[in-house]
């Protein structure tokens, strides 16, 4: 993971809540701070326990709030006020 190296600790706290919250997609991650999906998982594999990391995974692969692409709704839903998109 290249961009890491240029995260400071506000900003990769930043990525770890986005990426635990349920609705937020990978996508808007990716718009924020420049990271992918792959990057993000990398990301939360160094930042979190390894048990941690594992239910993390689990919680975050079937859910499709997560993907874009999978979602069955565009609006009407929260969105946090740090959130750019």
């Amino acid at each position: 993971m290249n961009k890491e190296i240029n995260l400071d600790v506000e900003t990769i706290d930043r990525i770890v809540e986005m990426a635990w919250e349920d609705r937020t997609p990978f996508n808007a991650i990716e718009i924020q701070f420049g990271l992918k999906e792959k990057d993000v998982i990398a990301l939360m594999r160094r930042e979190m326990k390894p048990s941690s990391f594992r239910m993390w995974r689990k919680r975050v692969s079937g859910r499709s709030t997560k993907h874009l692409a999978k979602r069955d709704f565009e609006k009407g839903r929260f969105k946090s006020y740090n959130q750019k998109t």
